[in-house]
């Protein structure tokens, strides 16, 4: 047995290791929509189109993939006063799925991207009445 596959079954304590991580660059497919919760804290929701471009038999091809992005707190303050429909962005966070019965009774399903950090890329904002990038890729997030 190889030493990455004992870490992986051992773990700390001799107890399974699991991890739920994802990392998405991509595309903000709508502005965040940033709604408060009943404790007072932000929350922010977009979309996220990531693309995965190939060739087949010399045609190029893209398959477009699309996320769902929650983030919470100062990081969804930060997604509404900074991210725009269109806008490039790094994602890192964790997948989570939630279900509710909606009232007819038919139970639902959606699993989506739980921010834990972004970083925004591409060019810098030049009058939307944004900050420049740089000023907030300098926060730890």
């Amino acid at each position: 047995m190889n030493s990455g596959l004992r870490f992986a079954q051992a773990g700390a304590g001799g107890k399974q290791m699991s991890l739920n991580k994802i990392l998405l660059i991509g595309n903000l497919g709508s502005d965040p929509e940033i709604r408060s919760m009943p404790s007072g804290k932000k929350a922010a929701q977009f979309s996220l189109a990531t693309n995965r471009r190939y060739k087949v038999e010399g045609e190029l091809r893209v398959d477009t993939e699309w996320f769902q992005v929650v983030a919470y707190g100062r990081l969804a303050e930060i997604c509404g006063d900074f991210l725009k429909k269109g806008k490039s962005v790094f994602i890192e966070g964790r997948m989570h799925t939630r279900n509710w019965i909606d009232p007819a009774g038919q139970k639902h399903y959606r699993t989506e991207v739980i921010a834990e950090g972004l970083r925004m890329i591409g060019a810098k904002s030049n009058g939307d009445g944004g900050r420049a990038m740089s000023e907030v890729d300098e926060q730890p997030f």
